[in-house]
């Protein structure tokens, strides 16, 4: 099964209607999607507005491979989950967010190796033929390295010496 997202916070329907068109031409029936809020009705791939957070992440889970926006929540959960994800990222030019964060973010995991992207629509179609033959990366733990929390500590501690008594018990 190939899960759809675009988080909950806006449509992007031009990664919607790449992978409706996508599923219609190639017979698929195994893609769902939650699609935001948005006026399009998807013809060929089953979809939902949003979805709560217990059912997404039961989606994540049973899901083979994701498609998603290059944002960080959609990112991290498929990381988290050792799944496959290929990512389009919105594009503020096209005023589907306010600036191209998106784009920098998929290319950063991108050259990192931890997810695949789609540039545009019209190289969407190209990478979801090849979806079956993408690698996901290894799983990454739901929670910070012990380094950095306590390079964090350190941090707030030299900051604030005050605070750093207190929380020692003095």
């Amino acid at each position: 099964m190939i899960l759809v997202t675009v988080g909950g916070q806006m449509p992007f329907d031009r990664l919607v209607a790449a992978v409706d068109d996508w599923a219609a031409r190639r017979g698929r029936s195994d893609v769902f999607a939650q699609i935001g809020p948005t006026q399009l009705r998807p013809k060929h791939i089953e979809w939902v507005h949003l979805l709560e957070p217990d059912e997404f992440r039961r989606r994540v889970i049973a899901a083979d491979a994701i498609v998603a926006h290059a944002g960080m929540g959609s990112i991290l959960t498929a990381l988290e989950h050792g799944k496959t994800i290929l990512v389009m990222p919105r594009r503020g030019d096209l005023k589907e967010t306010r600036n191209d964060h998106q784009v920098a973010t998929a290319e950063r995991f991108r050259e990192l190796g931890r997810v695949h992207v789609a540039r545009d629509e019209q190289e969407l179609p190209e990478r979801l033929d090849g979806l079956c033959d993408m690698r996901a990366s290894s799983a990454i733990s739901p929670f910070a390295s012990p380094r950095l929390v306590g390079t964090l500590r350190e941090f707030v501690h030299a900051a604030n010496p005050r605070d750093a008594r207190r929380g020692s018990g003095r």
